[in-house]
């Protein structure tokens, strides 16, 4: 088993967790090659799920966050330039979405706590979502500074980026049109309780049945034959992976772009931010 950060493995019998830790300051400063916690995050979740992919005493995965947090991304983010560095990034995301499209073991995203970001687009591509009625998902890539949750700005307000890392894959596959927009364009926040009602979410509980919920459904997977439920998922993600092949490096690309219009000297000539001209 490779080594990780970000993330925790935990096993019980043919049941494992991806436990996502809390990208803390101090968290980054041990990271020994240096890249960003988010980048890292996203490539450690592709090679976990790798790893299990290939684990066959392994026959259903959880996704869960740490403490009372599924995921939250830092306020302010570092920009691009470095080809290393981008190429870490865009690769990491990209093995990461792609796993979520092509594993064939059945992925319940226990939604612990708020989901902002990368493990919001996350949660949506998992299988099940069995989430805390109070949680709040949200992509934070096009927020500019208005997206407060529990009376705080979360994500930058100094960029406003396409969705690259699977929002633009998954949340039209997820949710009406016009509310994926709203999702998307927008970066608004929804509750699981919102989401379970839209059919985005399958369960929208209270914390202390959250466990409960989850470990109910992950039985019940595990009552099925293995050979048909992966056979089956193989069937359903077709359409999924479609869509990844389709949008997926057009948003990480436009993504890179956006962070490339709005740089210092862009910002300083008046044209980082498009006000005055498409």
């Amino acid at each position: 088993m490779s080594e990780y950060y970000l993330l925790d493995i935990l096993r019980d019998g043919q049941i494992a967790t991806i436990r996502l830790k809390r990208i803390e300051k101090h968290l980054r400063e041990k990271l020994a090659n240096g890249k960003g916690g988010g980048a890292q995050r996203a490539s450690e979740v592709g090679r976990a799920l790798g790893e299990l992919r290939d684990d066959n005493s392994v026959r259903v995965i959880i996704i869960t966050g740490k403490d009372d947090v599924f995921t939250m991304p830092p306020t302010n983010y570092g920009h691009h330039g470095n080809p290393g560095g981008d190429w870490d990034i865009m690769s990491g995301v990209t093995r990461a979405v792609e796993a979520m499209c092509t594993i064939e073991k059945p992925v319940i995203a226990k939604v612990n706590g708020h989901a902002v970001g990368f493990g919001a687009n996350l949660v949506l591509a998992c299988d099940f979502i069995i989430a805390c009625e109070d949680a709040v998902i949200a992509d934070h890539h096009m927020s500019a500074g208005d997206l407060v949750i529990d009376g705080e700005q979360r994500g930058s307000a100094d960029h406003c980026m396409v969705t690259g890392d699977g929002g633009s894959v998954f949340a039209p596959l997820k949710m009406p049109m016009n509310m994926a927009k709203e999702y998307l364009m927008l970066a608004r926040p929804f509750t699981a309780k919102e989401l379970a009602v839209m059919g985005v979410v399958n369960y929208a509980v209270p914390a202390d049945q959250l466990d409960a919920k989850t470990n109910e459904i992950a039985q019940r997977l595990l009552k099925r034959n293995a050979y048909a439920l992966a056979l089956t998922k193989r069937v359903l993600n077709k359409q999924m992976l479609a869509n990844f092949n389709l949008v997926h490096d057009a948003s990480l690309g436009y993504e890179f772009l956006n962070f490339y219009m709005q740089t210092q000297q862009a910002k300083e000539q008046g044209k980082g931010r498009g006000e005055d001209r498409l």
